[in-house]
């Protein structure tokens, strides 16, 4: 049986088939308008007068013989309708992934304004080459490891340089009404992303755009005190292992996105949803910041007889634009997650819960940042913007508009008391990232079975579980824990190798001057600012 969403894409392709052929009907149309119009010449062929009389005093006569004239309009046939679907398709995947790129500018704006000014080099360059090494890991082994066929707990085929077989776009057997003008098949070692009908290179380049955002979810965490070259191997590591081994839990056919069976581990860990990554993306990127700051350990001057003192960013222009840029990337993250166009229903149902979700969080964390703080602290009210976006991001296809508005407020709200339990915890983090995507990364994940719709997650989402929302919670919550026991426990390993071998921290002498001349040489602002000397 067809999904809602497959229906609605057959009822567009045949509308675009419609619209081809009135295109064609319309041109022929013009002919014999041309053809009925009498032009005025100075001369006539003699051998042409009487058909010219007739069509001037008789247009109508001329209208029916021009019209009868004019070769029936063409079909289109269905490879290019196909060829049509395909690349309606593929362009909104590459454009939604173009937007999840751009949010490393907004990365970048937002960790640099929130560290200080002697270290706004470092930060600068730190997310600047985090996606390069993003893109050679994924390239190299992390696709592969991702959504190679494998078995329930990692790929093995297709596993070096994206050089498995695949015929994409043909789609899998089952999802043949995602487009219907192509009978081909399937065939190939990268099944568990069969069900989009786009090219392999563009379903790369949207997963590799989510794997680098995981990356750079650590290097504000791990601010202002650790060396770029640790920071730099870890990136590899992380995106080549640790992120694409969960990911395939979840997105690659593993054992928490497989349809249960009747007994086994399947049965215990499977119908795990996430439409997005706040556990994929946002929870892994998290527990990997953590890990990183508890090796790490907190900045100088951070902790002060056993309290947290505040250490202000030095830009809050530069935090805010980023909360800006990465609020408008959410919108190619989320709504390109559906990795087709389709007739634009759940396109638009995720972009407007992804909104709303950014908008109450940013006024949850106003309102609670104004209680507890007395002030409407500017940094508590952009992390509680982008604690909803994180928040919204696994269930934005299972939940509805109040729903999802819901879930924003509570992310907004709760990311304050995060920041707030870091710092008890004495656990440093500079610019709140473990708040806003770890803390919240799991709140979204276990929100999506406490709000679950069958209603949005069949029509929307066409991936609809049959559970109820009891349920689907407990699922959720088994692969909440599965993620953070392997995403926190490898990443933890990679930070001590590096700890005890090359060191990860920079001299204390190097911390107090600023990261930007003893790790870069440059400063951000010589004009206006020399090294700082405590």
């Amino acid at each position: 049986m067809l999904s809602c969403i497959q229906r609605n894409q057959f009822r567009v392709a045949w509308i675009m088939a419609l619209c081809l052929s009135m295109v064609v009907g319309v041109h022929a149309a013009d002919t014999a308008k041309v053809a009925k119009e009498p032009v005025e010449v100075g001369v006539v062929d003699s051998s042409k007068k009487d058909t010219f009389a007739v069509a001037k005093s008789s247009p109508d006569s001329a209208a029916v013989a021009a019209a009868s004239a004019a070769p029936a309009a063409p079909t289109p046939s269905l490879s290019a309708l196909s060829d049509l679907r395909v690349g309606l398709d593929t362009v909104w995947v590459l454009v939604a992934g173009m937007l999840v790129f751009f949010m490393n500018l907004g990365f970048a704006l937002v960790e640099s304004g929130l560290a200080r000014a002697k270290n706004c080099v470092n930060i600068l360059a730190k997310n600047f080459i985090v996606f390069a090494a993003s893109t050679i890991s994924f390239y190299v082994i992390g696709w592969g490891l991702m959504f190679g066929d494998g078995n329930l707990w990692v790929g093995l085929q297709g596993l070096w340089f994206v050089s498995g077989a695949d015929n994409s776009p043909s789609l899998g057997a089952a999802y043949a009404a995602m487009n219907p003008f192509s009978t081909s098949v399937y065939e190939g070692v990268y099944s568990a992303i069969n069900w989009t009908a786009v090219p392999l290179w563009a379903k790369f380049f949207f997963q590799l755009v989510f794997a680098g955002t995981a990356a750079t979810i650590v290097s504000g965490a791990v601010a202002e005190r650790i060396k770029f070259s640790s920071f730099l191997i870890f990136s590899f590591l992380l995106v080549a292992f640790v992120y694409p081994i969960s990911g395939h839990w979840i997105w690659g056919g593993g054992i928490l996105g497989a349809t249960p069976g009747e007994s086994g581990l399947a049965s215990f860990f499977g119908n795990f949803r996430d439409f997005a990554g706040s556990s994929v993306v946002h929870s892994v990127g998290g527990w990997a910041a953590l890990a990183g700051v508890i090796v790490l350990g907190p900045r100088i001057g951070k902790f002060v007889n056993g309290k947290a003192r505040a250490i202000p960013g030095h830009n809050m222009t530069s935090a805010a634009t980023g909360v800006l840029v990465l609020w408008l990337g959410w919108f190619g993250f989320n709504p390109g997650s559906t990795m087709s166009a389709g007739n634009g229903f759940a396109i638009a149902h995720v972009l407007v819960n992804t909104n709303i979700a950014a908008a109450t969080g940013a006024l949850g964390a106003l309102i609670t940042a104004w209680i507890l703080l007395k002030k409407p602290d500017l940094s508590m009210v952009l992390n509680g913007c982008l604690a909803g976006l994180v928040a919204i991001t696994a269930p934005c296809a299972f939940v509805s508009i109040p729903a999802g508005a819901f879930i924003g407020f509570v992310g907004g709200v709760i990311v304050v008391f995060f920041v707030l339990m870091f710092d008890k915890l004495k656990l440093d983090d500079p610019v709140g990232a473990l708040s806003v995507h770890l803390g919240n990364g799991i709140w979204g994940t276990l929100a999506l079975g406490i709000f679950y719709s069958k209603e949005v997650a069949t029509g929307v989402a066409a991936l609809d579980t049959g559970l109820s929302a009891g349920a689907q919670f407990v699922q959720q919550l088994k692969g909440v824990f599965l993620v953070g026991i392997w995403a926190f426990g490898l990443s933890m390993i990679f930070w001590l190798i590096l700890k005890y071998t090359m060191g990860i921290r920079v001299s204390q002498a190097e911390e107090i001057e600023g990261l930007d001349i003893g790790e870069h040489g440059n400063e951000a602002y010589p004009d206006f600012q020399s090294s700082v000397k405590g």
